[in-house]
């Protein structure tokens, strides 16, 4: 980790977040992690997002829950203050976060992926630890596990209300298999309302680690942790979820 505190992703073109991944695509997944959520042994009512991003999910689980977010990026906070006013917002690494309080549950989207090291891994655990009350659960989706990543291509991108509009085409591959990251080629065309249209190209590294590491990572923080295989009705291979029980 490291490179994302630059990702101009999450910088400068902060403001096309909606346009590149809407908020409505987040509808059926927040669904189901808000079940596994609830699945704590106490009532679960504060829930923290570490990495929440522009807050696409919290849009969502802000209606049963009451939303606290942190992310790396001040630009995706700002658009989800805008999305989400009624939430909570602090900047901060989810490698070093501490609030000073807890909380009923902890959820970690897919900005977990960002983790390309197994310490990195570790101390963003050991955040969500430290943040969940005795009896509270910890929610951790990346994006893929070593079981379930495949290289491939996609593409996406929506127009705006405003004239503006985001078409980009992703590329994922693994320049080397023995090591525990894999790399994803973003290209992206940007088109202003006054109809300018331009190009930018990024270079992301993202963490892929066993489930088996997964696992015993949040054992040792003090997790008692289970896989869990997402259900989705979307045409993708389902997420491996891990949902971390915090002992009473």
């Amino acid at each position: 980790m490291g490179d994302e505190a630059r990702y101009r992703f999450y910088g400068e073109l902060a403001r096309w977040w909606p346009l590149i991944s809407p908020v409505e695509e987040y509808a059926e997944e927040t669904a189901f992690a808000a079940g596994l959520l609830a699945s704590a042994s106490i009532p679960v009512r504060e829930v923290l997002e570490l990495g929440s991003g522009g807050g696409h999910n919290a849009a969502h689980l802000r209606g049963r829950f009451t939303m606290t977010l942190s992310d790396l990026s001040p630009e995706m906070l700002d658009v989800s203050r805008r999305l989400n006013p009624d939430c909570e917002h602090h900047v901060g690494d989810m490698r070093t976060l501490r609030l000073g309080r807890t909380f009923d549950a902890v959820f970690v989207h897919d900005a977990v992926s960002y983790m390309t090291g197994e310490d990195d891994l570790r101390q963003a655990i050991a955040t969500a630890y430290a943040h969940c009350r005795p009896g509270g659960v910890a929610v951790l989706l990346p994006d893929e596990t070593a079981q379930t990543w495949a290289p491939g291509a996609g593409h996406g991108g929506v127009d705006g209300p405003d004239g503006r509009g985001v078409r980009f085409l992703e590329w994922s591959w693994d320049p080397d298999p023995a090591d525990t990251w894999t790399v994803t080629e973003y290209a992206f065309l940007l088109r202003e309302a006054d109809g300018g249209v331009r190009t930018v190209h990024e270079t992301h590294r993202t963490g892929l680690f066993a489930r088996e590491v997964w696992l015993k990572l949040l054992a040792e923080a003090g997790f008692i942790a289970e896989l869990v295989v997402e259900q989705t009705t979307e045409d993708r291979t389902p997420r491996d979820c891990f949902v971390a029980h915090r002992p009473a």
